[in-house]
């Protein structure tokens, strides 16, 4: 059984690394901007040349990337040799101290600028959370989806797509609401995207928690101390999607994560 005091220090290792994570030079508040390309060659605010999307590619034109460092899933790999660029799943080009970031969604191609100077990321100070509390540590059941199951996903910037569906997590909150939650897979296990008696108010409109892969009897650890703000409570340029129907609790979840504390 863990101790209050192990559970207390295992949420502040986590909730410090959330901050680290959110508040580092190229951190989620870094994002100034999420460029959606054509396949006409156009110049976009902040970016050197002209870019545009070219099936799964990006392509850009842009002297002055030359020898820049090309980055996949983080790694150097390359260097930037003349004034033509090709950009794929999984690659940055450091530009100087910023990041050019090639991003897919439903097909639709885009460019993102990461910059360590961002408003957003200069003026945040902190992660308001609740204190811990073992009382919102909670068991459920894990039911899969049947195979190829979808659900209709909306994003905060309006766009709609299918998504793949994991199953559903039941579990009896506090105060005697009954949750059944719709899950995507993570590569941790499970993916919830949920809003609750407090959101909007008391905490951002929406959260984010990941669940543990459920046990071969299909229980699970539901911790809602580890509820956390989604990309876009930090900047205005990603593309969140929001929670389902069956994911916005009445039940206020005095756990996890509340808001941005700025200057």
């Amino acid at each position: 059984m863990t101790e209050p005091t192990d559970f207390v220090a295992a949420w502040n290792d986590w909730h410090e690394s959330r901050v680290r994570a959110t508040t580092s030079p190229l951190g989620l508040a870094s994002l100034v901007a999420t460029h959606w390309l054509t396949t006409e060659p156009a110049a976009y605010q902040g970016l050197p040349g002209v870019w545009h999307a070219s099936g799964g590619s990006i392509l850009g034109t842009a002297p002055e990337l030359h020898d820049k460092t090309m980055l996949q899933d983080g790694r150097p790999y390359d260097t930037v040799s003349g004034a033509e660029i090709v950009l794929e799943a999984g690659q940055d080009i450091e530009w100087g101290d910023k990041r050019i970031r090639y991003f897919e969604r439903d097909g639709a191609l885009a460019l993102r600028l990461i910059d360590p100077d961002a408003a957003t990321r200069s003026s945040l100070t902190d992660i308001d959370a609740f204190e811990p509390d073992p009382a919102w540590v909670l068991k459920g059941r894990f039911t899969p989806a049947e195979p190829d199951a979808t659900r209709t996903v909306e994003a905060i910037d309006g766009h709609v797509s299918e998504d793949a569906v994991a199953g559903t997590v039941d579990v009896d909150l506090p105060g005697g609401e009954h949750a059944t939650l719709t899950v995507s897979a993570d590569p941790r296990g499970l993916a919830v995207v949920l809003s609750d008696g407090t959101s909007g108010d008391e905490t951002y409109r929406f959260r984010f928690l990941t669940i543990a892969s459920p046990a071969d009897d299909g229980t699970v650890t539901v911790d809602f101390n580890r509820l956390y703000l989604p990309p876009c409570a930090f900047a205005d340029f990603y593309v969140c999607p929001l929670p389902p129907a069956g994911n916005r609790l009445a039940t206020p979840i005095r756990a996890g994560e509340k808001n941005v504390v700025r200057a």
